[in-house]
């Protein structure tokens, strides 16, 4: 939230290099599925939050889905492939998979 009541619909840029760098495999890791899937999770969080306050703004309601359909994707992936990395990612991020 900044500002007087006001919401952004984005993540700050120094938010998302803290997520990047709290998720990443090594220093320059911002690809992998964990990154993808933390970013995504912060940004449906800020989101959420925004709703609360606009409650009619559908257009942006759509965005939020299509992100939670790419998270759902890339955690099916990541569950598939290297299920201990699944198990661990879902528990740092609080996520009920």
């Amino acid at each position: 939230m900044t500002g007087l009541g006001k919401t952004t619909m984005t993540i700050s840029a120094t938010a998302k290099t803290n997520v990047i760098a709290a998720n990443g495999l090594h220093a320059t890791d911002t690809g992998s599925p964990e990154v993808q899937i933390a970013v995504l999770t912060e940004r449906i969080t800020a989101l959420t939050e925004h709703f609360k306050l606009h409650k009619h703004d559908h257009a942006g309601r759509r965005g939020l889905l299509i992100l939670v359909g790419k998270r759902n994707r890339l955690l099916k992936y990541l569950a598939e492939s290297r299920r201990e990395d699944y198990i661990t990612l879902i528990h740092k991020l609080g996520l009920r998979k």
